[in-house]
């Protein structure tokens, strides 16, 4: 694959293509991937080097990170993931470039996460919630770009989990999904009457994130993030304009020490059972541009990611 610097653009995507072409927004962003891509290219067991966030979805911008994503093959031994990272770690530090890159905006970094392929979908135990297992197969699987080739086990993976999981694994997260979020709206009339207004609305921004996580789940169709590019997400993705129009004013709180928050509350509830039990619309949407056999959750193990969601920018 050619990798060619562009002039910034707007994110380009609809319900038939969800990965734009791969490209970069500065020359300084090709080189330190260039960078990147040979010094993994080097390892054995590395499979396939991916281009991840807004790089891979054509949108980013001079001042983006470079996000990239490096899949072992499963010979790797178990130690492969943090060894790699350690020795990234300790080039990445003193390489000129890459220090160049750093320097070039306050927020500009490169963040590189080594990953085995192994997706073990997590069950929540009371206040659990949201995690980020779809989040995870779709950034690393459905809309990441290989820096190069893609490798056996790279597109053994998309095949496994694309256009989306096997429906029973699906009908059990929708319901896990679903009740943790009522459990959190319930929760908040609670708070508000012991004057805990901050915690309430705590609660109130937890749910709706795992209102996203059961509509994607609802909608079969792996997510970006559940705290931002929200828009573009519900709107283009999800085709459900009249949906979002309802969702900035959920957490738009003019008086935090009020019932207010409780009536968004009210308000989430509904849109949660309007928008997320299973099969109200006849949800069909899956991962366009997928291969065209989901697959069942992977064996127990180490998904080689961190607490928390992938880098996402």
């Amino acid at each position: 694959m050619v990798l060619v610097a562009t002039e910034p653009v707007r994110c380009q995507r609809s319900a038939k293509s969800m990965i734009s072409p791969l490209r970069f927004p500065t020359e300084l962003h090709q080189e330190v991937a260039g960078l990147a891509g040979e010094f993994f290219s080097a390892h054995a067991h590395v499979d396939t080097i991916l281009v991840v966030n807004s790089c891979a979805r054509g949108c980013a911008v001079p001042g983006s990170d470079l996000d990239l994503a490096v899949l072992i093959t499963p010979a790797a031994a178990s130690q492969a993931v943090q060894s790699l990272e350690t020795m990234w770690q300790e080039f990445s530090v003193t390489h000129p470039l890459i220090r160049q890159f750093r320097n070039s905006g306050r927020f500009t970094q490169v963040h590189v996460d080594v990953f085995d392929g192994r997706m073990v979908p997590s069950v929540w135990d009371d206040g659990g919630g949201p995690d980020y297992f779809e989040v995870e197969i779709g950034n690393r699987l459905a809309h990441a770009v290989p820096l190069h080739e893609a490798g056996a086990y790279f597109r053994q993976l998309q095949s496994q989990w694309l256009p989306y999981y096997g429906e029973d694994l699906r009908l059990s997260r929708l319901a896990m999904v679903r009740e943790a979020c009522a459990r959190d709206l319930e929760a908040i009339p609670f708070y508000l009457g012991r004057g805990l207004y901050f915690q309430a609305f705590d609660r109130l921004y937890k749910a709706f994130h795992e209102f996203l996580q059961a509509l994607f789940v609802a909608r079969r169709t792996y997510p970006l993030c559940y705290n931002k590019w929200i828009q573009e997400q519900v709107i283009e993705w999800l085709s459900l304009p009249e949906l979002y129009r309802e969702l900035p004013p959920i957490l738009s709180v003019r008086k935090i020490e009020s019932a207010e928050v409780g009536e968004k509350a009210e308000a989430l509830r509904t849109l949660l059972e309007r928008w997320t039990c299973p099969e109200p619309h006849g949800h069909k949407k899956a991962q366009p541009s997928a291969a065209p056999n989901g697959g069942p959750a992977a064996p127990p193990g180490n998904s080689g990611g961190t607490e928390g969601p992938p880098s996402v920018s």
